[in-house]
């Protein structure tokens, strides 16, 4: 076999080996998923009891809340690197909410699922193969938007002055950025520990030369 028949044997049976190492540890990584997610869900039961406050007293200030339904998909997509698992963690942590805060069952789990939707799509275009920290801030910036317009649509357009609207969507966006940013030093101290060793994804695992998306074109 000549060398350049090796190196493909060699990444073959590399792709073999990881594919067989998912499998083995699948059970782990539902389980990192889960306890990441219960983790979360707790978060998002306390907040849950100061969406009422704050929208009775201070309104402009709502998007500040919404930065704690990040925090589940980030800390699991950035110690994982895996497809699937913020909308996995995200949906875990809706239901787990139901521990503190009930009432609000519902609306925990659907913006869960949604924002862990939406921390999936930039990732989905690299085909999950690139995991740079810019895009989890692009991620959270997309995200951000989306919830802070549809939000406004739900309130009306007109419910805020033109300045407080621009402070309204702008905490919408600064505040999952910061949670971003927290939710990967979390990450980075469980993966200091080792403790998900062997369930995690290459930061960039694009084949050189071939086969990159555009997204992951703009990276390089």
């Amino acid at each position: 076999m000549g060398p350049i028949g090796s190196r493909w044997h060699r990444a073959y049976e590399h792709e073999r080996g990881a594919q067989r190492d998912m499998t083995f540890f699948s059970t782990r990584l539902l389980l990192t998923c889960a306890a990441i997610g219960v983790g979360g869900g707790l978060v998002f039961g306390i907040v849950g009891y100061l969406h009422p406050v704050v929208l009775v007293t201070v309104p402009i200030l709502y998007g500040a809340l919404i930065g704690v339904y990040f925090f589940p998909g980030v800390v699991a997509q950035s110690l994982l690197r895996r497809g699937g698992v913020a909308l996995l963690t995200g949906t875990i942590a809706g239901l787990a909410a139901s521990a503190v805060d009930p009432a609000n069952l519902w609306r925990h789990v659907g913006v869960g699922v949604l924002i862990g939707a939406l921390q999936e799509l930039p990732f989905a275009l690299s085909g999950y193969r690139y995991w740079r920290g810019w895009v989890f801030g692009l991620a959270a910036v997309v995200a951000g938007l989306v919830m802070g317009a549809f939000v406004l649509v739900l309130v009306g357009p007109d419910h805020f002055a033109p300045l407080a609207e621009t402070v309204y969507i702008a905490l919408f966006v600064l505040s999952p950025l910061l949670v971003t940013w927290l939710a990967r030093r979390v990450s980075d101290g469980i993966d200091s520990t080792g403790a998900a060793r062997g369930i995690q994804g290459e930061i960039d695992r694009r084949r050189r030369g071939a086969g990159a998306t555009p997204l992951a074109m703009v990276a390089a």
